[in-house]
């Protein structure tokens, strides 16, 4: 099997490498993440820096938070671009900016290695569970070698197109998911004001149209007022702020996405930037 170098052990990265090593993968990863003596108890071999990881995989897959800091792993003084050999494959499974995403593409071919953006949707259930929706850009041959691992990691996986189209495909997906949880937090806080049962409606209405994982999940959630993080508010509205410039880059006015980016906003001027995106619903019960 071929070697996979993976950078970004968190909430979500975790589970996905302890995934890859179930699978029989020989997975490398950084000493200095906080959760490598777990990931290397579990099998993985550790590497002091970047650009010695990159050296050592044929596969290398970043997982972090946001455009920054996969642009610093790739083109840092000791990043990958330092390292990586050609006929090497990189996939960053991240959500950054799609103009981010064709910028390290065009930085990748010019060192001789395919790359492709395969964002994904699911949350750390959908990580534990090997369940995540995987949306890829980049060739079709780098997709079919990419291919197996992602089978590890998830269940729907789909090439979207080419550089770029997977974040593009991740930003509106993030769009949906914001402003469902926003229909969802207003319409259990305007229930709950006139002194509706929210059980009672939210199994309801999961027999009918507004029916979503949203209502299920997320739903329960609120209603629980268990904001234990799948997926913290911070990180959802950075994904809203990369819709929105997206958005501005192609004239798309996108009214809506504005408005929740301004309520997950509110959430973390709050304190509640580390809770799970559903806690959007406190922003409304607080008010």
């Amino acid at each position: 099997m071929q070697k996979v170098g993976f950078i970004g052990l968190g909430i979500m990265g975790k589970p996905m490498v302890m995934n890859l090593i179930k699978a029989g993968y020989p997975v490398q990863i950084l000493e200095k993440s906080s959760a490598a003596k777990e990931v290397s108890e579990a099998g993985a071999t550790v590497f002091q820096n970047i650009a010695t990881l990159a050296a050592a995989s044929d596969i290398i897959i970043t997982m972090l938070p946001d455009s920054p800091q996969v642009e610093e792993v790739v083109f840092g003084s000791d990043g990958v671009l330092q390292g990586i050999r050609e006929g090497s494959l990189f996939i960053d499974m991240s959500t950054i900016a799609p103009a981010t995403a064709r910028n390290l593409h065009a930085a990748l071919q010019q060192k001789g290695v395919e790359a492709l953006d395969a964002p994904v949707s699911g949350g750390q259930v959908g990580a534990e569970s090997a369940s995540l929706s995987i949306m890829a850009g980049g060739s079709s041959a780098a997709f079919e070698r990419a291919l197996p691992l992602f089978q590890v990691m998830g269940k729907n996986i789909v090439h979207i197109g080419e550089q770029g189209a997977g974040q593009t495909t991740k930003a509106c997906n993030q769009m949906i998911v914001g402003m469902t949880i926003q229909a969802v937090a207003e319409a259990f806080t305007l229930a709950g004001k006139a002194g509706v049962n929210l059980e009672k409606m939210r199994e309801v209405l999961l027999g009918g149209f507004a029916q979503s994982r949203i209502l299920d999940l997320h739903g329960k959630r609120m209603i629980d007022g268990n904001f234990k993080p799948g997926f913290k508010i911070r990180l959802h509205k950075k994904d809203m702020d990369i819709a929105l410039e997206t958005g501005k880059e192609l004239s798309v006015p996108l009214t809506g996405t504005s408005q929740v980016a301004v309520q997950m906003q509110h959430a973390v001027d709050m304190g509640n930037g580390e809770l799970d995106h559903s806690a959007l619903y406190l922003v409304l019960k607080e008010s």
